[in-house]
């Protein structure tokens, strides 16, 4: 298998209220993520946060992941920032500090052109050397990837995947094959949004980058496993037990809901990074039954 393929959990990186990364906290969620057995471990991404910590303390999280499972499962790290020389710094920085490939989205405070998002991805790909995944997020960044300028990167040095937003019309298959005829053999082609990514792996998707897998690696991990290997009886059963948590992804976002499940599971003191706001009491509450209904081990 290679670098984008497979499961990879993304983490939530939990901070103190200034910002500062807790080391203590984020090796014991990357411990449980690898021991679960996935396939890479997706560090600073949306769901760990990234645009909310400075520059030192996103190598620090990198570090970390180092210390923590360096060697033995690989970590993608987010380098996307608003500016291109920040996230070649940033690429840098990451490769430094023990990444074992990376992920960009374009940031952005005025909507993009193509062109400049071909050129700051390319640089930021070239700066940082090691093997690179788009990150199509339209929901955050307000760009859509064409699938034509998504064919012109997947030429560039160093540029090794995608990973794709759920297609609006559901039909990953199409989209598949479409991207597929017009990119090199071994680029990777994968999907995030949870609520779809058995849909995705069924139809031949390469990936699923998962923000339910960063705290429930095992459950996640018995989802993308049945997928992959075509099971789609077992692919949705599995499935349909996670509904309850896909609603409440959709509702509040699964940032949110991510904070709220690692207060759950009692595996940090998890608090969003400012602006944002906990959960309130009723959708915590609406957070701990979908985990009755996973199966989950709720702390008392």
């Amino acid at each position: 298998m290679t670098l984008f393929t497979g499961l990879s959990a993304f983490s939530i990186t939990p901070t103190d209220v200034v910002g500062r990364v807790d080391a203590t906290a984020l090796s014991g969620l990357l411990e449980r993520i690898s021991t679960a057995g996935v396939n890479s471990i997706g560090l600073l991404g949306s769901t760990g946060g990234y645009a909310f910590l400075s520059r030192e303390e996103r190598r620090r999280a990198v570090e970390i992941a180092r210390d923590s499972v360096g060697g033995r499962v690989p970590v993608i790290v987010g380098v996307g920032a608003l500016r291109t020389d920040e996230a070649e710094t940033l690429a840098r920085d990451a490769r430094t500090a023990g990444a074992d490939g990376l992920l960009l989205a374009p940031m952005s405070y005025t909507l993009l052109r193509e062109e400049e998002v071909f050129q700051h991805i390319s640089a930021v790909a070239g700066a940082g050397d090691l093997p690179l995944c788009i990150y199509n997020n339209p929901g955050t960044t307000r760009f859509v990837f064409s699938e034509d300028l998504i064919a012109r990167l997947a030429q560039m040095p160093n540029i090794a995947a995608i990973k794709m937003p759920l297609p609006a019309d559901n039909d990953f298959r199409g989209e598949l094959a479409r991207l597929r005829a017009h990119t090199p053999t071994d680029f990777a082609i994968g999907y995030s949004g949870d609520w779809g990514a058995a849909e995705s792996l069924l139809a031949g998707g390469d990936a699923w980058y998962s923000v339910i897998a960063g705290l429930l690696p095992a459950q996640a991990r018995a989802l993308a496993t049945a997928a992959m290997a075509g099971d789609r009886l077992e692919a949705e059963r599995l499935d349909r037990a996670f509904q309850s948590l896909w609603d409440l992804f959709r509702e509040f976002g699964s940032f949110r809901v991510m904070y709220a499940l690692a207060e759950a599971l009692g595996l940090c003191r998890a608090i969003p990074p400012r602006p944002i706001l906990p959960l309130d009491a009723g959708a915590a509450a609406r957070v701990e039954a979908a985990l009755e209904h996973i199966g989950a081990n709720i702390r008392p």
